[in-house]
């Protein structure tokens, strides 16, 4: 059975709080406790709070230009005439304004994701093994929006001791036809959940999942950082119009 919940205790986090400390205590208060096979979700925001990730930015498109690698599609609202960019970042991730943040920051501040997400929660893995003495895992997340679907979910940025997909391919279906393709982002789909249970507004940026412990593996484990499909194998690499456009000039050239 699969159960999540988010634990209370969790205030507000500064630069330089030690996150591990502040999760820690928060677990340990919680009745529910820590135990061998969880997956602890943390939200990105705290994670770069701590990690002291503003930066001074009167004009949060410069911040985003500036954590652009690449441009994937813009569109300007006629309406509004704000102007929503699509972009690849340093991460790998793409996705609206590169996950330069906004909100809930001081005035004149944005913040920025994690430096290393996959560091970051191999330290939190780490230290949270170490306090309570089993074996756990540790998944940032972070609210993406997904192509061809409307609504943002959250989906896992870093990855700590966990296993970020579920290998299906070579085994069967319940009718015996073989599974060549079938590969689960099963770090995504638990960080969905852990968010149905965080909430936007409720203050409880931190979530335990429990009961997928077959999930939970060493530190060495590869990251979240192998999970965007970029480069050769992204058939997506850019917007329609962009591409349209594209063509249109290589046809005039």
């Amino acid at each position: 059975m699969l159960s999540a919940w988010a634990p209370a205790g969790i205030g507000e986090i500064a630069a330089g709080t030690d996150l591990a400390l502040v999760i820690g205590d928060a677990l340990a208060a919680d009745p529910a406790g820590l135990s061998a096979g969880d997956i602890v979700v943390v939200t990105s925001k705290i994670v770069s709070k701590a990690e002291g990730r503003f930066v001074v930015a009167d004009d949060r498109e410069e911040a985003i230009t500036a954590e652009t690698v690449r441009v994937v599609a813009s569109r300007t609202n006629p309406a509004t005439g704000h102007t929503t960019r699509i972009v690849e970042n340093r991460l790998g991730i793409v996705s609206a304004a590169a996950g330069v943040d906004a909100s809930n920051t001081p005035e004149g501040t944005v913040l920025l994701l994690p430096e290393d997400p996959d560091r970051s929660a191999r330290d939190l893995a780490a230290a949270l093994r170490a306090r309570f003495g089993v074996a756990v895992g540790v998944l940032v997340s972070d609210t993406l929006g997904r192509a061809w679907r409307d609504g943002q979910v959250d989906q896992a940025i870093g990855a700590g001791g966990v296993h970020v997909f579920e290998d299906l391919r070579g085994s069967v279906d319940a009718q015996g036809r073989s599974l060549s393709v079938t590969l689960p982002c099963v770090a995504d789909e638990i960080c969905s959940a852990a968010e149905l249970v965080k909430g936007k507004a409720t203050g409880r940026p931190v979530a335990v999942v429990r009961g997928r412990a077959d999930l939970v593996g060493g530190l060495e484990l590869p990251g979240a950082r192998t999970i965007p499909r970029t480069g050769p194998s992204d058939m997506f690499r850019k917007g329609y119009d962009e591409a349209f456009a594209d063509g249109v000039a290589s046809v005039a050239g």
